[in-house]
């Protein structure tokens, strides 16, 4: 098993890269395809722990199901936990995650930071 895993949307031109840029890089992480398994709550709050952002930051605040949700400013984290469990597309992409530390890979090149 790798260090490494990636939520990955194979669809997403970002997380497409960011595989990309990982394997460049000698790394071939352990992939989890998020919108066909999502994580429960309990892995979204640990992500979050490990990104070190809160769930208003890594919900996409531009997909159908946040407004018709009716998300906005003042929803709260339990919520959009919640949701983002429920409705994975809402989760933004891709995140990579080495032992207790993950980043967004947006750009791409913010993996980099997990490499040293």
């Amino acid at each position: 098993m790798s260090e490494y895993q990636i939520y990955h949307n194979p669809r997403c031109s970002k997380s497409r890269a960011t595989l990309a840029l990982l394997q460049e890089h000698g790394i071939e992480p352990e992939i989890v395809l998020y919108l066909d398994r999502p994580p429960s709550q309990a892995a979204l709050k640990r992500l979050l722990a490990q990104l070190g952002i809160s769930a208003a930051e890594l919900v996409r605040r531009g997909e159908a199901e946040y407004q018709e949700l009716g998300f906005g400013a003042g929803s709260s984290q339990a919520d959009l936990l919640g949701a983002m469990a429920a409705h994975p597309k809402l989760i933004e992409r891709p995140i990579v995650v080495r032992g207790e530390r993950a980043v967004l890979g947006r750009p791409p090149e913010n993996v980099l930071a997990l490499l040293a």
